[in-house]
């Protein structure tokens, strides 16, 4: 099975904070399967560390204030470039994650309140089809 996994989640260190969200599931998941791992913020271009990031109105916005919603969605197109091109079986994503959120993110007051809802690249690869879970699903 070809398997897309949010790079964090695999042990990379491309988190906000410099650090990974590696997750025993998933490392399992990925035993044995062919694995593409992504990291829709370092793929749009922004550093690793970062300054944390939620969506407030639909617009991607850093804590201090500034407005990253270009690289988040660029990031997110490049996901569904890998995607369109690899075909994955699967795509398991980090949760609550501005970019990788499947089914809730935080709410953009940046006070850790959750909402329903999709990150941007989330929401973008399953709007084309494709089979995406919670890193928390598995």
């Amino acid at each position: 099975m070809r398997i897309m996994v949010s790079a964090c989640l695999a042990g990379e260190n491309c988190k906000y904070n410099g650090g990974n969200n590696l997750n025993e599931n998933v490392r399992k998941l990925m035993d044995g399967n062919e694995v593409i791992t992504v990291c829709p913020e370092v793929l749009g271009g922004l550093p690793t560390p970062r300054v944390p990031s939620e969506i407030r109105n639909g617009t991607v916005i850093s804590k201090d204030g500034r407005v990253v919603d270009a690289a988040f969605r660029a990031g997110a197109e490049k996901c569904l470039k890998i995607a369109l091109e690899l075909q994955p079986d699967l795509i398991v994503l980090q949760s609550r994650s501005p970019s990788c959120g499947v089914k809730q993110r935080y709410d953009g007051s940046f006070t850790g309140t959750l909402i329903n809802g999709s990150g941007v690249a989330a929401e973008l690869l399953i709007k084309h089809g494709f089979h995406v879970i919670d890193a928390e699903d598995l």
